[in-house]
């Protein structure tokens, strides 16, 4: 026997069909790399979705076909993302920090048909044009005065958008993101319009990105970056209001957070260390959010008291590409009321607890089939399964994940009684000495508290006696001067006496992938001559 509810395919169409309908008014802002600005809303992205709609399929595009942008955060990259999905495309963000080869490479893999990309990218699409076999049509979001191509306003302009979302199934694919590729190629993650639907909803949740229709979203994580954590989706749900900036200048930021009313921000620990140096520097006040998001890596726990001491709620988050990303976000615990300050930074440097839909395990390091206990202590291999994490890498023969559903993250972690995540290496950068692990994490971590450190990373480095040993690579903060014992005196109290470095080395700077995070392969690749004595 079926039940007697009415069929509703969750497509993501209906998600600005909402917005429109129920918060058309509620605006957007864009601040654009050459200082204008420009306001939208919600009733208009919906309206510009459906001339791109008209526009692309006078191109030939046609259900299935991969719609890509090379472009920042603004309001008609918003406007992509559901018009490339409405005419029944597959959205393709392609993130600009990537090396030549690897742009190349997922380009002409996704077999991209049409790329809309900002002015500021234009010697990438000069340099690449040649290079990139199955893109067709160029268009440019904001073209210069005199410019030759194709305008974005000028190009859906020419529509009066007149027609109807392109009909698909909950089960087709609405959106491709490709992973850093730090082993390998990128690798593509298709997401689905069912398994972006319950991401989105799951987002939306009090115990997650906490939105409602009082919500004001400045989003530094970047549009073309693990979906740009969902929010362009999320926020259609509760009708936000979204503030953009084309650019990542600190400065810019301050100022928009605090003159449009900002509420919710989400970046990447160093967006929130690059806030916190230009209010140091320049004596302005550090503007005062209701829910900061923190992802991408774990972030530091004096990064974490300053936001909360400024009457900041942090919501310390884990994901990645493969998971759509959210796995789990930092609420309030039950007994949240009832804990001193330090007990609650304590809960929020750890990466929080699953939303619905997304189940957690770590297994042993040593022994993949054995799985470890939520005893707040053992840390193992951190896997995942639910209904918006990645079964099969796009154009892969072979399954991603376990026979039972188990995708494994590359993180190691450790699962606490109550279901709390906390991250403390990756499986490749974790240090093995003496046959005991070490959370290169955790020690950098606890480096970058000391006030004159800028940047750390611990690497294992071959040792003849424990097999390895860490050493940390210190960049100094501009102006400052510091050294190794002082170092070491600042880490004693805060790690285990055994994960002590056995070098601190000063460096002036760290390798960084193409999205912000510590490069351990470039770093172990520029120190592999470095050699330690028993």
């Amino acid at each position: 026997m079926l039940g007697a509810m009415q069929d509703w395919d969750l497509v993501v169409t209906h998600l600005i069909d909402h917005a429109a309908r129920e918060h058309g008014p509620r605006e957007h802002v864009t601040h654009w790399a050459d200082g204008t600005e420009t306001r939208a809303t919600w009733a208009s992205v919906r309206s510009d979705a459906l001339k791109m709609v008209q526009a692309l399929q006078a191109l030939g595009i046609r259900k299935g076909d991969r719609v890509a942008t090379l472009a920042m955060n603004h309001s008609r990259h918003l406007v992509s993302w559901y018009g490339a999905v409405g005419a029944g495309g597959v959205l393709h963000t392609i993130n600009p920090r990537l090396f030549d080869d690897q742009l190349e490479y997922i380009a002409n893999h996704a077999e991209d048909r049409v790329l809309l990309y900002d002015a500021a990218f234009q010697p990438i699409v000069d340099k690449m044009r040649e290079k990139w076999t199955t893109i067709e049509h160029y268009v440019c979001y904001d073209p210069p005065a005199g410019f030759a191509g194709l305008g974005f306003e000028d190009w859906i302009g020419a529509y009066d958008g007149d027609t109807s979302w392109v009909a698909v199934d909950e089960r087709d694919p609405c959106m491709l993101c490709y992973t850093s590729g730090t082993t390998g190629h990128p690798k593509g993650v298709l997401y689905e319009h069912r398994s972006t639907m319950l991401h989105a909803m799951a987002g939306v949740q009090p115990n997650s990105f906490d939105f409602d229709a009082r919500s004001v979203m400045l989003p530094v994580v970047p549009m073309f970056h693990a979906a740009s954590w969902g929010l362009p989706w999320a926020g259609a749900i509760t009708g936000v209001k979204f503030v953009y900036s084309a650019v990542n200048d600190p400065a810019v930021l301050c100022e928009l957070l605090e003159r449009e009313g900002v509420t919710h921000s989400a970046g990447v620990p160093t967006v929130w260390l690059a806030m916190f140096q230009h209010c140091d520097a320049t004596g302005t006040p550090l503007p005062k959010l209701q829910q900061a998001i923190i992802g991408g890596s774990a972030a530091p726990r004096f990064m974490i008291e300053r936001l909360m001491k400024n009457g900041s709620r942090v919501a310390h988050a884990w994901g990645m590409t493969e998971t759509s990303p959210i796995g789990t976000v930092g609420a309030p615990t039950p007994d949240w009321d009832s804990l001193s300050f330090e007990e609650q930074v304590e809960i929020v440097t750890r990466q929080g607890r699953p939303v619905f839909g997304v189940e957690l395990r770590t297994v042993d390091l040593d022994d993949w089939t054995k799985e470890l206990p939520r005893d707040g202590k053992t840390a193992g291999a951190l896997q995942i399964r639910g209904p918006w994490i990645i079964k099969r890498y796009f154009k892969a023969d072979e399954d991603a994940v376990t026979a039972d559903g188990w995708f494994d993250t590359g993180d190691v972690g450790i699962l606490h009684p109550d279901g709390t995540l906390q991250l403390t290496d990756r499986t490749k950068d974790v240090i093995k000495s003496g046959g005991e692990w070490i959370s290169s994490v955790e020690l950098e971590n606890a480096a970058c508290g000391h006030p004159k450190v800028a940047e750390a990373a611990a690497i294992g480095i071959p040792h003849p006696k424990w097999d390895e040993r860490p050493v940390l690579f210190v960049v100094k903060k501009a102006g400052q001067d510091v050294t190794a014992d002082e170092i070491m005196e600042h880490l004693t109290p805060l790690v285990a006496k055994w994960w002590l470095p056995d070098a601190v080395e000063f460096v002036d700077e760290i390798p960084h992938t193409a999205t912000g995070k510590i490069s351990k392969k470039d770093l172990r690749a520029r120190f592999g001559d470095y050699r330690l004595e028993a």
